[in-house]
């Protein structure tokens, strides 16, 4: 298969760069657009609230449990399966007039006239102010992970390829962010979980070009730096769309029969890596270049040895 997908001449992936860096452009104008107006739904993890497992004695009916659910104590009630059929998770909002237990017994006493024969099997409420530190920390979690891959790639390659692939990550983060501000999609801890997963699948394949454009600066005597970017983009694109059909496989699967649980996991991978693929080409590469990379940066630096100006002088 990979000698199938293999390309057999250099494509010239920068032809359109310009007009596709525009649209990345406009796709983070508009995902900053949509974060600043209608900002994110964030879950109960980060608003705080309360959540209620219970077991029902036969095949949960969630859609009857969520039309019974209209008290207003527990007004805005989540229902969810959790694992099994028979296993369901009630989240309840922090509502400033009714305390939690009042919630919880209320949600109970819903069950119960539902099925008289369901278990209660664990009460946890989250505080909003848990809830704000750990949107906090989630957003502390990912500026830390793209500072780090700044100084790894900088001491690994070089300083121009290192803005770039932070650049590419940068922007995965913020479309991914502004898809879920646009269509209103709860952000919970699982898809925080899937953001931090995207920045590593995309750095994983912006790494991969990256050596081997510094591979074939070094090989290639003549040429542009563009004709370099190019080559090495069509020396490692057999593997992108390898690596990328396979893991949209699993993630497609997870997005369609993963459940409700990680349903907002699935879609912040589906987005991330389909954005990333093209990142690492339109984004990270293409930003190098315009920052002037060249084969001179590529070079190892010489270390002149101790003594070898005298040595030079000996006749």
């Amino acid at each position: 298969m990979f000698q199938i997908l293999k390309l057999k001449e250099t494509v010239n992936f920068l032809k359109h760069a310009k007009v596709i860096s525009l649209l990345s452009l406009l796709l983070i104008l508009g995902s900053i657009g949509s974060l600043a107006t209608k900002g994110i739904n964030w879950g109960l993890d980060f608003t705080g609230g309360t959540v209620v497992e219970v077991e029902f004695s036969e095949k949960a009916d969630l859609k009857l449990l969520r039309e019974s659910l209209t008290a207003p104590e527990v007004n805005g009630a989540v229902v969810q399966n959790f694992g099994s059929s028979k296993d369901v998770v009630v989240r309840l909002p922090v509502r400033e007039e009714f305390k939690s237990d009042v919630q919880v017994a209320a949600t109970k006493a819903t069950v119960m006239s539902i099925d008289s024969a369901a278990v209660i099997k664990r009460v946890e409420f989250v505080g909003p102010q848990v809830g704000r530190e750990l949107a906090e920390q989630g957003g502390l979690a990912v500026l830390v992970a793209l500072l780090c891959i700044l100084m790894y790639v900088s001491m690994r390659f070089e300083w121009r390829l290192a803005m770039g692939s932070v650049a590419a990550l940068a922007h995965d983060v913020i479309v991914t962010l502004g898809i879920f501000s646009l269509f209103q999609i709860e952000f919970d801890l699982t898809v925080l979980a899937g953001v931090l997963t995207v920045v590593g699948y995309s750095l994983n394949d912006t790494i991969v070009v990256y050596d081997r454009i510094r591979e074939n600066f070094l090989k290639m005597r003549k040429g542009s730096s563009t004709d370099v970017v190019n080559t090495s983009i069509t020396q490692t694109m057999s593997r992108t769309i390898i690596t990328t059909l396979t893991t949209l496989f699993v993630v497609t699967a997870l997005f369609l029969k993963g459940g409700a649980m990680i349903h907002g996991f699935a879609t912040a991978l589906l987005m991330g890596i389909l954005v990333g693929t093209y990142s690492s080409i339109y984004v990270a590469s293409y930003l190098a270049i315009k920052l002037g990379i060249d084969r001179e940066h590529m070079l190892p630096v010489e270390i002149e040895k101790e003594g070898a100006d005298q040595d030079a002088l000996m006749p």
